[in-house]
């Protein structure tokens, strides 16, 4: 070996990632990950403080500076919410119309975005167009006469209202047709007719295994909504045996406005959990092969 290679090899280090180079390569690693690490904290507390409010008192609440590790008043709280509100009735109310919504609203999306993304047909675009068109109208134009509506077709006071109005709506019908757009191939759904499948059948054997992932992550996304929503649920319920749990919660305001926070977090922190245990249930779904069912 001569004079100039041996100067190289000393020249290089080891490289083994112990040297410059390498603390060079993992010092952006680690700032990325330490960034990362921060905003996930920094997302979960928010949370976290839900937990210390709804494990403390409401004088422990407003103390300054704040406790910032949980308490042991949660079934206390809890108590006072179920003496309050009729908290078992409002959680089996808000299921069933969660679950509803989510699986009418699936099958039909699903259904529609299949057919606005792999079937020819003459106006397809025009009429897709028009849909989203009708995601530029707030939500308060619409009110006053869906409240007439359902009001001449008797729905006011059931759960109709709370579940049928997003069955199919222009916004779930876009993202399953960019679903069905990124996942199903033309040939895919070729090679079906020429094995005799009709429309329904190739809908339920290519289509739905293929959009899965991301039907998982739209009917996730329609229980979280359906779940949370205020507001129609307040205007179209007036049975307090029928509120949902949002609904119900909100009973918990004292006259004048005088809230016990702690309880009022309790009630909350029992409202949240089901989202939690859907998402991490349904996480893996998410990121799963896209053709992967329809192929196989």
């Amino acid at each position: 070996m001569d004079t100039s290679m041996r100067a190289a090899v000393r020249t290089e280090g080891p490289t083994d990632g112990t040297g410059a180079a390498g603390r060079k390569v993992r010092r952006p690693q680690f700032v990325k990950h330490l960034a990362l690490t921060l905003a996930a904290l920094a997302s979960l507390f928010p949370f976290y403080w839900l937990v210390v409010m709804a494990t403390s008192t409401n004088a422990e609440v407003f103390t300054f500076p704040p406790r910032l590790y949980p308490g042991d008043k949660l079934f206390t709280n809890l108590g006072k919410v179920v003496e309050a509100v009729p908290l078992d009735t409002a959680f089996v109310n808000s299921l069933i119309v969660s679950v509803s919504a989510v699986l009418l609203s699936t099958f039909l999306c699903s259904l529609g975005g299949f057919v606005f993304a792999r079937m020819r047909f003459r106006g397809r675009d025009k009429l897709f167009g028009i849909v989203l068109a009708t995601m530029v109208f707030p939500t308060g134009v619409t009110l006053a006469p869906s409240v007439q509506i359902y009001s001449h077709l008797g729905w006011m006071n059931t759960f109709l209202p709370l579940v049928v109005p997003g069955a199919a709506s222009a916004f779930g019908l876009f993202w399953m047709r960019q679903t069905a757009l990124s996942s199903i191939p033309y040939e895919l759904v070729e090679a079906a007719r020429l094995d005799g499948c009709g429309l329904l059948r190739t809908y339920w054997h290519v289509a739905l295994p293929a959009m899965r992932p991301g039907l998982a992550a739209f009917g996730i996304f329609g229980f979280m909504w359906s779940w949370n929503d205020y507001m129609w649920p307040l205007i179209v319920l007036n049975d307090p045996t029928k509120y949902t749990l949002p609904v119900a919660l909100a009973q918990l305001k004292g006259n004048y406005g005088n809230l016990d926070y702690s309880v009022v977090m309790a009630g909350t922190l029992v409202a949240a959990i089901p989202l939690i245990v859907l998402f991490l249930f349904c996480r893996k779904a998410i990121f799963s092969n896209m053709v992967a069912g329809a192929l196989k």
